[in-house]
């Protein structure tokens, strides 16, 4: 009998070769690296019998062909990586239900419609200022003048998509009809440590938590710092910290809520000069749309508070807005059943990080299957899933399609 998680591992242990040179895996898009991880994913998809084809927006896309007139399940994720990360995150979403795919067919199990599995190019953003150009694509919500970003060594998305071999003009074309589309299934290591704290292989999504970025500048007034008593003092970066503080009271005290401030600046930044600017970033994350809302004007009501207390001015202006994902009730109910067969307990849990099937619900239903990752680890060369971890997974792929029926998901996921 095949060993489906060792053979996973041995797929991903080729993948992760293909990299830029140092620790982990560096594997960027519309790079050499991408190419080899292209030809290496189509010589062996085409040797399982699916038929591959690589997209203008740089997605391989490789396809189990169904009965006539039948509609398409789409799987997948993405093949890039972060600088220096793991061999899992992403890629072994593309790789895992291939496998399922190879699994189904050594059973003799036929599918009453297509599957397509795609390895999209670029999820994680980090060569261009951009991110999900393939899977909003597919999903209409592609915008063009992205192909006008510039990469740290000044060369265009345009640019690189085209020495790739690609027409970014044809992106638009990409465009799949939903009523064609019966959905589209992630599969992603947790990135998180709750499925081992649970002792559970797999886990289900809920939702694809909302994403708010705020912008906040602080204005006060700098002077001596041996001189300037402390009274009457209008430092900036007590009132940050006043803010860094509060955000992380709200969000430890309010269900779902997650609240990070990750990039701050000081001026004149001297130890001995009392602030006078700060400029901070603050990121609130939430599967509930309307519980991210809250707390995003109740960090505007506090820079209010705050400035009027202090003696500063502070501006806070809301960056980004992106809304939350719930996954589809139907899918999620087969992705139940078909982990009920084959680990047990269903542990349910929303993703607090963005993947391309945020950007799928545009187009279609889409539901999301998380792995196990050792210690929460991602986007680091330490991170990990196991090989019977991943045959879970696979096993759980591979029931979850037998149990998908063709027309009764078909359509928007809204």
């Amino acid at each position: 009998m095949t060993d489906w998680g060792a053979r996973a591992a041995g797929i991903l242990a080729k993948l992760a070769e293909l990299s830029q040179p140092g620790p982990g895996v560096t594997r960027l898009p519309f790079t050499p690296e991408h190419r080899a991880a292209i030809d290496l994913l189509r010589s062996w998809t085409e040797a399982a019998g699916l038929t591959v084809t690589l997209d203008d927006a740089g997605t391989l896309v490789a396809r189990l062909e169904g009965p006539a007139g039948a509609g398409t399940f789409l799987m997948g994720s993405h093949q890039d990586s972060v600088c220096q990360g793991g061999a899992y995150d992403g890629i072994m979403g593309v790789v895992l239900p291939l496998l399922a795919l190879e699994k189904l067919k050594s059973e003799g199990a036929k599918l009453p419609f297509a599957v397509e599995v795609l390895a999209f190019a670029d999820e994680e953003g980090v060569r261009f200022p951009t991110a999900l150009v393939g899977s909003r694509a597919l999903a209409s919500s592609y915008d063009p003048q992205v192909l006008d970003m510039h990469d740290a060594k000044g060369m265009t998305l345009r640019a690189a998509m085209t020495d790739f071999g690609l027409n970014p003009d044809a992106i638009g074309a990409l465009a799949r009809d939903p009523g064609e589309v019966i959905g589209f299934l992630e599969t992603h290591i947790e990135q998180g440590p709750v499925l081992e704290q649970e002792n559970e292989p797999v886990g289900i999504v809920s939702a694809i938590c909302g994403i708010e970025r705020h912008q906040i500048t602080i204005i006060g007034q700098t002077g001596h710092a041996g001189t300037l008593p402390m009274e009457g003092r209008r430092d900036a970066l007590v009132t940050a910290a006043a803010i860094v503080t509060e955000l992380n009271r709200v969000a430890t005290s309010t269900p779902n809520l997650r609240a990070t401030v990750g990039e701050l600046t000081v001026e004149p930044n001297v130890v001995n000069a009392v602030p006078r600017a700060i400029r901070l970033r603050a990121e609130l994350r939430s599967p509930c749309d309307d519980t991210r809302k809250a707390a995003g004007d109740g960090l505007h009501r506090l820079a209010r508070q705050l400035a009027q207390e202090h003696g500063v001015q502070i501006d806070c202006t809301r960056t980004y807005s992106q809304a939350a994902q719930p996954c589809s009730p139907e899918l999620l109910k087969g992705l139940r059943e078909a982990v009920s067969q084959s680990s047990g307990r269903c542990v349910t849990l929303p993703s607090g990080a963005t993947h391309d099937a945020s950007a799928m619900a545009d187009l279609c239903p889409i539901a999301m299957l998380f792995v196990r990752s050792r210690d929460g680890i991602s986007h680091k060369p330490e991170e990990f899933t196991t090989p019977q971890d991943m045959s879970t997974a696979i096993t759980v792929l591979a029931r979850f399609l037998k149990i998908v029926h063709p027309h009764q998901t078909v359509g928007s996921n809204k």
